[in-house]
């Protein structure tokens, strides 16, 4: 596997992929994610890796680690995501739009009616 297109590190590629997949339910809570060694084995990469991949979601408090079993989807962990991802789309998406949109001189009506019409 080749760094992101975006430049971030593998291990933060592939925590986000397991991140999406506990946010669609391919991994539902208390269910088992991938090990360390079935991540370096599909993407290809070192085992350390596909630790620190591992680790960053647990650090996140999104994976437990059960002792000999493995690690598995915290129990909120869909909802918890959803929340991080809602104030980050936040941040990095609707603030910079509506800036964008004031200095075009877009009242929030002429906005909103841009983004209905893209809706259709």
């Amino acid at each position: 596997m080749s760094p992101a297109p975006d430049g971030r590190p593998i291990f933060l590629e592939i925590a986000d992929r397991i991140a999406d997949d506990i946010l669609v339910g391919l991994y539902a809570e208390e269910t088992q994610v991938p090990s360390t060694t079935e991540l370096s084995v599909h993407y290809r990469i070192n085992p350390a890796t596909a630790g620190k991949a591992l680790n960053r979601l647990v650090d996140d408090g999104i994976v437990y680690k059960r002792r000999g079993l493995g690690m598995f989807v915290v129990t909120g962990a869909p909802e918890a995501l959803r929340a991080r991802r809602r104030a980050a789309f936040t941040d990095e998406y609707v603030r910079p739009f509506l800036a964008e949109g004031a200095r075009l001189g877009l009242t929030l009506e002429e906005i909103l009616d841009l983004i209905r019409k893209d809706q259709r």
